[in-house]
């Protein structure tokens, strides 16, 4: 079981529409697939977590980047791991642009602002702890 935390760019504004149309597009493959994971999303930045078998792991993330509708695509983590974080979740969202104020600024002086939004972490460690707060 792996695994694979990424953050790109996206070229256009994120909006929900956008999140659940990626979350649409997504689920029936990764359920097919036995993936599962989280997409995080600001009005310009994703942040993925995906988990899973190796081979379709890895063959999710060569579509991604292929996708020219997003740059600047960091990898964050690429781990072996012993069970998973989101296994109820074919592909779940959240969009950060839509929580309240109090916790957009708690993530701002926890996590850094990019580009007027949460600053999406480059430590894998991080961004799992700041999906976790979202969560809270």
């Amino acid at each position: 079981m792996y695994r694979l935390v990424y953050k790109s760019r996206c070229r256009t504004e994120i909006y929900w529409s956008l999140v659940k149309s990626i979350i649409r597009a997504s689920e029936e493959r990764n359920r097919r697939d036995d993936i599962t994971g989280v997409l995080v999303a600001t009005k310009t930045h994703f942040l993925q977590v995906i988990e899973g078998a190796f081979e379709p792991l890895n063959a999710l993330f060569l579509r991604v980047a292929r996708n020219t509708s997003h740059e600047q695509i960091q990898i964050i983590g690429f781990t072996c791991v012993e069970r998973r974080l989101y296994s109820g979740w074919d592909m779940h969202g959240i969009g950060v642009f839509s929580l309240d104020e109090a916790l957009t600024a708690e993530l701002i002086a926890k996590y850094g602002e990019e580009e007027g939004g949460v600053r999406f972490p480059v430590e894998e460690w991080a961004a799992l702890a700041l999906i976790n707060d979202i969560r809270a």
